[in-house]
């Protein structure tokens, strides 16, 4: 099982010293970009994406946030932030029933 990470600059770098591979990406057709080849290599079971990246293009991530299918997409926040979405909100979608 393989990893691929999209975000900033320093995240990408980071995850590779652990010897994850990624994309830097700082518009969102370099975000599609990276979405896109992620997806081409079937050995990427995991996609980390930060969520800066992923608000560049919410609507295809979200495809696949909670979906049974590969690959799973783990959304991490921004560098030095917090996440924006709240985590009963990621729950609510996630289960389909308001809590």
């Amino acid at each position: 099982m393989e990893y691929y990470v999209i975000g900033d600059d320093d995240t990408v770098l980071g995850f590779s010293l652990v010897g994850v591979s990624g994309e830097a990406v700082h518009t969102k057709e370099d975000a599609k970009s990276a979405w896109s080849e992620a997806l081409e290599h079937h050995e990427y079971a995991v996609i980390i994406i930060t969520e800066d990246v992923a608000d560049m293009i919410r609507e295809t991530v979200d495809r696949f946030l909670f979906s049974e299918s590969f690959p799973l997409v783990v959304e991490i926040p921004e560098k030095g932030g917090k996440f924006k979405r709240d985590l009963r909100e990621l729950t609510n979608e996630a289960i389909g029933v308001s809590i």
